[in-house]
Parts: C-alpha cells; structure tokens; sequence
C-alpha cells in the first residue's frame, strides 16, 4: 500500500513539473515568436475566457473571491489532519503542487500570453508619437471639457457629490460595454457579455493592497471591489472586462476601457470615462510642465463651463480621499508584486507603463475626437 501511495506521490510531483516547465516553455515561446501566436491566440483565449465567464455567471459575485478561501481552507484542513495523524506530508504537498500546476497551466496557456500580444494601437489604427507639453496640454484640455460638460447630468447628492449608484446594475452595463465597438474594431468582437462582479471577501484587502479590481482567468470572472470610489466605478468595471477580451496590458485596457465608456448611452459611464482620461492627462501634464498644468486648471475655472469644471474637480478631491483611507505599507507590497507580474510577461515600464495610456489618449483626440 505504501508503494503505491509513494508512486501516486512521485506521479502528480511528474505532472506538476511537466505542467510548470510547460507553461515556461509557452511563455518563452510567446515572447520571442508572438507572430506564430497572434492574433490567433486572442481569439482562442476570448472564447475560452467566454465559457468560463458563461460557467461561472450563474453567481452573482466573484466566485473565485470565495474559491480562494475555501481551497485554501480545506488544503489546510487536510494538512493538520495528516500530521495530527501522524502521516506524512509530502502527498500533500503534491497535491499541493499539482493543483498549483494546473491553475498556473489554465492562467498561462489560456489568457497570460495575451500580454505579448502585437499594441492595441495597431489593431484599432491609432499612431502614437512623442508629443511636446503643449500637445498634452491641448488633449488634456478637451477631455476636461468633455467631462466638465457631463458632470452636471450624473446622479449627485444636494452637496454635489457624486451619488452612490447600484453596483450590480453597473457591473451588468459595463459587461456589455464593448457591445457598440465590435462593429467598429475586431478586437472588441466575440467576447463575453457577463457582468462584472463585485468582490466581497477580497475587495477591502485589495484596495489596502492598492488593487481597484482584478480580472481572474482561471474563473473567467471581471470583478472590482465593491468600494471603490464612484467616479472610478464604471471605468474600472470596464477595464476588467477588458482583460477578458485579452488586452492584458493595463495601460491599453485602460485605454479600452475609455473607449467603452464613450461609446455608452449612460451618462454615468462617457462621464466616468472622461473624467478618468482627463485625470490621466491632467497627471502627466503637471509631471512635465506643473506651471503649465496649473494655467490650464486655472483658465478651465474661468472659462464657460466653471460649474462643470468644479465638479470634476470635486470628483478628484472626493476619489483622492476616499484611496487616501486605505495607503499604507501593504500598497508598497502590492506595487512590487503587480511590478514583479508585469515584468515578468514582458512589460518592462513595469506599474509606470499604466502612464502609456496618455499617448493613446493624445493619438485619439487628434485623430478621432479634434475631426468630429
């Protein structure tokens, strides 16, 4: 009997190796060749990511956020029981190492190699360039404007707040969000319309860990933690379904996300993309030229639209302090994690390349927006 709990041991240590050298090979593979992966790749993943969302939709709430504890639970579970009894340990941790393969196998080979996928600005036409101070200045102008504009017609408290909104009625809108783009651009074609979910268990961590939302493929599941701030909400839902299209970077799945957001009939969902574009900008700008950045702010509070401008400005100081409550050392933990991540699959910028999302937003005021 112990012979073949030893071989059944020896066995799932076999496959877990097999599964992880695997998923390095695949990896190497994707990164050095892309083009014998793309845009085929994409396309497998959005169909996988598809079935899965489809498979776990039937809850109301991320799934995973549960799984994780449970799965964990139970693993610990049976881990004191085994030394409790006095049985060995290393079945268990093959098991361990077997369940970890698998999972690593289905979050590498069905959606991670989407981050060497060829830049989402090819696909949708946009041409990026360097651009000087005052070419930022001239985008960051226009979307505060445009948001300015919105900002009266968005639900708000007698105070001018922004009013709290339902978080499943958002998470079903955003789900759907790219909808209107999957005539205009392919990559925004066949994916999945399950709502975003909300993370009850894991959202509260994640925010102290500096996380908004994350998107899971082992589960196919969108999900953002259920308090994070209004004027972000609609935004951050749609950057998550993003990655379930497969645009796994997060500078293009913000700039997706933006894209969804403008293209909604919900005024809750253009304002909350505009005024993130604008916050984008508005933080690069004042990086390169802060004299330049304050002119722009001060001549806005003068101009036409100064009712709209101080909302939006509102919004920032509201969102400012509602992430303020949450900093701490566990953020510093969470940037050099998602840091390591990034690396890892080839984003060399690392959390600075979430900044790239301005020459985006640059490439599509002059193209799309400045010609309307």
């Amino acid at each position: 009997m112990d012979g073949k709990r030893d071989n059944a041991t020896i066995e799932r240590f076999a496959v877990a190796a097999v599964l992880a050298a695997a998923c390095l090979a695949i990896r190497f593979a994707a990164g050095r060749f892309p083009e014998l992966f793309f845009p085929a790749y994409r396309g497998f993943s959005k169909g996988l990511m598809g079935i899965l969302s489809t498979v776990t939709g039937v809850a109301p709430v991320a799934l995973w956020d549960f799984l994780v504890v449970a799965l964990a639970a139970v693993a610990f579970a049976a881990l004191a029981l085994r030394v409790r009894g006095g049985k060995r340990i290393m079945p268990w941790i093959s098991a361990v190492a077997l369940a970890v393969s698998v999972a690593a196998t289905l979050f590498v080979g069905g959606w991670a190699l989407n981050h060497y996928a060829p830049p989402l600005s090819d696909e949708l036409g946009l041409k990026t360039h360097e651009s000087s101070a005052e070419q930022l200045a001239e985008a960051t102008r226009y979307y505060l404007n445009q948001a300015a504009q919105l900002a009266p017609q968005v639900p708000r408290t007698g105070e001018g707040h922004l009013a709290d909104q339902d978080f499943y009625e958002l998470g079903a809108i955003a789900g759907a969000a790219y909808g209107p783009l999957e005539g205009r651009y392919d990559v925004f074609s066949d994916g999945s319309h399950a709502p975003v979910k909300a993370l009850l268990l894991w959202g509260e961590p994640h925010l102290y860990l500096g996380y908004v939302g994350i998107f899971m493929p082992v589960t196919g599941e969108s999900s953002v933690a259920y308090n994070c701030a209004n004027a972000d909400r609609p935004f951050t839902m749609c950057h998550e379904a993003a990655h379930r299209l497969g645009i796994a970077s997060e500078e293009e799945a913000n700039f997706a996300a933006f894209l969804a957001c403008d293209a909604s009939d919900d005024v809750r969902f253009r304002y909350s993309g505009y005024y993130n574009a604008f916050s984008y900008c508005y933080s690069a700008l004042y990086r390169a030229d802060p004299e330049l950045a304050g002119q722009l702010l001060e001549d806005a509070m003068d101009g036409e639209n100064a009712l709209g401008v101080a909302l939006v400005l509102t919004d920032s100081s509201d969102t400012r302090a509602h992430y303020d409550a949450y900093e701490g050392s566990l953020e510093d933990v969470g940037d050099a994690v998602n840091n390591t991540y990034l690396r890892g699959f080839g984003e060399e910028a690392g959390v600075q390349s979430y900044g790239i999302v301005v020459d985006y937003l640059i490439a599509w005021y002059e193209q799309d927006a400045s010609q309307a």
